[in-house]
């Protein structure tokens, strides 16, 4: 009798046992392997990617780091995208790379997060220091409705201007590039399309007027592309007024061929601080 109160009593203890041992064991096999699944060779067309998520730690960590995509595309794989606290600083990223590093998808996920960041070096408005009142606002309005042409999403970043006059603000190459485009666009107006050393394609809109510029040129980082304006939404070249003066941003890649729109509103704050400064000729 005693051996069997024993045994009776020893099954439930064995199997609490089993259960701690396995949890010990499996939960942090589970959360790894919910970490790598991640990254897949899709995550380029993910909207979880497309928008950019950004954060105050993210943006320090990519100040920090050498490679201001690469530290992004670490924090959002640590993070789910931002759905998930991490631990993540500058002096573990170089841990945590050689874990990703060699998983499948990791070369073409960097080299995109690299090259919508590492090539951002201007913010692409210029700073008149004459001109206090001549300031710029922006939020991110990645994917807001737009409904000339059709309904759509707006897939990119508008500038606003503090003083809503044509042709007053510079605009200047956030990027060295190729100019790969230049001329009226019906939803763009006059526009101006660079391709960043990394890949990355800059869309500059609603331009006023070009600066001394051709499509094959070489640009570098702050050049003078052209000046804010409000041209666009019509098939008639010239046509203006539809809306405030601004300049639309946009940020494209081309992952396997195929174009997506990035969000630029983390990139812009990013560069926020770093901009060129001029003198402004109209007072």
């Amino acid at each position: 009798m005693i051996f069997l109160r024993k045994t009776k009593l020893s099954v439930p203890v064995f199997f609490l046992f089993l259960l701690i041992f396995f949890s010990a064991v499996w939960i942090p096999h589970l959360k790894e392997m919910s970490q790598v699944s991640r990254l897949t060779d899709e995550i380029l067309f993910s909207a979880d990617f497309r928008s950019q998520p950004s954060s105050e730690k993210l943006l320090e960590l990519a100040g920090e780091w050498e490679s201001p995509g690469e530290a992004a595309a670490l924090y959002w794989l640590e993070s789910d995208f931002l759905r998930e606290e991490t631990d993540l600083s500058a002096d573990n990223l170089t841990e945590q790379r050689e874990r990703w590093a060699v998983r499948p998808g990791w070369s073409n996920y960097v080299s995109a997060c690299r090259a919508v960041w590492d090539d951002a070096v201007y913010f692409p408005v210029a700073e008149a220091v004459n001109r206090r009142d001549m300031s710029v606002t922006y939020e991110d309005s990645w994917l807001f409705g737009r409904s000339y042409g059709g309904e759509r999403g707006h897939e990119g970043t508008d500038i606003m201007a503090s003083v809503n006059e044509r042709g007053l603000y510079p605009v200047v190459s956030m990027t060295d590039g190729t100019v790969e485009n230049k001329g009226w666009l019906e939803l763009g107006g006059y526009r101006l399309g660079i391709r960043a050393s990394g890949g990355a394609y800059f869309y500059y809109a609603h331009l006023d007027s070009y600066a001394d510029i051709e499509e094959g040129d070489q640009v570098k980082a702050g050049d003078l592309l052209g000046y804010m304006g409000d041209t666009g939404y019509s098939k008639v070249e010239g046509t203006t007024g539809n809306f405030p003066v601004h300049l639309h941003l946009g940020i494209y890649l081309y992952p396997d061929g195929k174009e997506i729109s990035v969000n630029p509103y983390p990139v812009l704050k990013f560069v926020e601080n770093s901009r060129i400064q001029c003198i402004s000729s109209m007072q």
